[in-house]
């Protein structure tokens, strides 16, 4: 019986391990979202709307069938705000964190789940890298949570003020985009916050930061602001995190809210270039924005954040190196390059994989939902894209879905936070590639 458990043990992978933490995370909090207490009226949540909830919230994604500030008691808030958590930095991350303050030797299988999870490029000092996060983490969101509170303990009064502080705070970094802002009018948003400077700033900041991913901060933290010494990573997810941001702020800007004040045309634009990767907030009704401009958040929530950040998403670092092997092809070089550096080819199969996985679940998914639920396919594929971009922006519709629809946007959120290659990776572990070549015969393509 012990060879036999020995033996099962040694056949998981680290991918399994990273999805079914991700699961047991889920499963508990809907559990607990299911309790009496957790809901305002004191009747409990249905297990379907808590497990919608709490896959949106582990998943950092922010889709709601209910609006959060009216519908969840404090308790259930309090549960949303701990899955998020859990969901933002890891649930491996936080696993680790609680084996080594109890003081238990992490192992080389729970360090190789961590490189995982985490996407590090070695084992070595993952450790430290898990109690950087920690710290990193945990004093950014606090950080966060003292200025928003200078607005909402004003707004809101004392008690409930630091609550919307904290809560916000953890939302925004984390990427996930639930508000208790609805307590004004359900599912707004921040929208009454459009012209704001402290909300605005603190939550763009706290999103940005959340995004560009861990390892990015270790080595700012490494080398300050000596750019030329980043790793290439770093430079190439700085640079087109700002490339990102500028881009469709200056389209937003000039084609979308040119009605509004200069003041608040300047923040929305903004706003709503910053949020789409991968944060669910919004301070502009996105109902009243052009198909083009939807379009153009759709591409950014398919985007996303950085690898090893707390944003979802395909991954900046895709799109570029998609972009970059686009390039080699035109100019008839061998192999794409950043800053000097020749990119593996393993990484170029890698990014045309998780492409091809994305855009194949996002548009399927759109068909299905936009043909069962009879609405416009533009609606169904900004809520298929929100959810498999663990996004969290919505047109409104989330909670008028059938269960057919929900049941899609769920496994989306799942796949979005855990990983496509994650995923596959886990399903197909037991098979071993092989050093065997086939002929090789050519095919044209384009």
């Amino acid at each position: 019986m012990g060879t036999t458990g020995k033996r099962i043990h040694r056949h998981i992978t680290s991918f399994q391990v990273i999805i079914l933490g991700f699961f047991t995370v889920i499963l508990l909090g809907s559990l607990l979202l299911t309790l009496p207490v957790a809901t305002q009226d004191g009747q409990g949540a249905t297990f379907a709307d808590a497990l919608f909830t709490a896959t949106s919230a582990v998943c950092v994604t922010g889709l709601v069938v209910h609006d959060t500030a009216t519908y969840w008691s404090m308790f259930g808030q309090a549960v949303i705000m701990l899955l998020i958590q859990i969901g933002g930095m890891g649930v491996v991350t936080i696993a680790v964190a609680i084996a080594t303050a109890s003081g238990r030797k992490i192992g080389l299988m729970q360090r190789s789940v961590m490189q995982e999870a985490i996407s590090a490029h070695q084992v070595g000092g993952i450790v430290r890298m898990t109690k950087f996060i920690l710290k990193t983490s945990m004093a950014i969101e606090l950080v966060g949570a003292v200025f928003l509170a200078f607005v909402f303990v004003g707004d809101f009064g004392m008690q409930k003020g630091l609550w919307y502080g904290l809560f916000h705070s953890v939302s925004a970094f984390c990427n996930a985009g639930f508000d208790l802002i609805g307590i004004r009018e359900p599912f707004s948003s921040l929208t009454s916050y459009a012209s704001q400077p402290i909300v605005n700033l603190t939550i763009m900041a706290l999103i940005v930061t959340g995004g560009l991913g861990f390892l990015t901060w270790a080595d700012i933290q490494k080398n300050k602001w000596n750019f030329k010494k980043y790793r290439m990573q770093s430079k190439v997810i700085l640079s087109v995190t700002a490339g990102l941001i500028l881009v469709p702020a200056v389209y937003f800007f000039f084609c979308e809210f040119s009605s509004l004040p200069f003041a608040q045309r300047v923040w929305s634009s903004l706003f709503q270039s910053v949020t789409p990767r991968t944060a669910g907030f919004n301070t502009a009704d996105l109902t009243m924005i052009s198909e083009t401009g939807l379009m153009l958040m759709i591409v950014l929530m398919l985007i996303g954040g950085s690898p090893g950040s707390t944003a979802g998403g395909m991954k900046t670092t895709t799109i570029a190196v998609l972009f970059s092997s686009a390039l080699a092809v035109f100019k008839k070089k061998q192999s794409p390059h950043f800053y000097g550096r020749r990119i593996s080819d393993d990484a170029v199969k890698n990014a045309a994989t998780i492409l091809l996985m994305y855009v194949t679940l996002f548009l399927g998914g759109g068909m299905v939902i936009s043909s069962v639920e009879k609405i416009p396919l533009v609606s169904a594929l900004f809520e298929t894209s929100s959810a498999i971009g663990t996004v969290g922006l919505s047109l409104g519709i989330t909670p008028t879905l059938s269960g057919i629809s929900r049941a899609i946007l769920i496994g989306l959120m799942f796949f979005g936070r855990v990983g496509g290659l994650t995923l596959i990776f886990a399903a197909f572990s037991e098979h071993r590639g092989t050093n065997a070549r086939l002929p090789q015969e050519k095919i044209t393509v384009g």
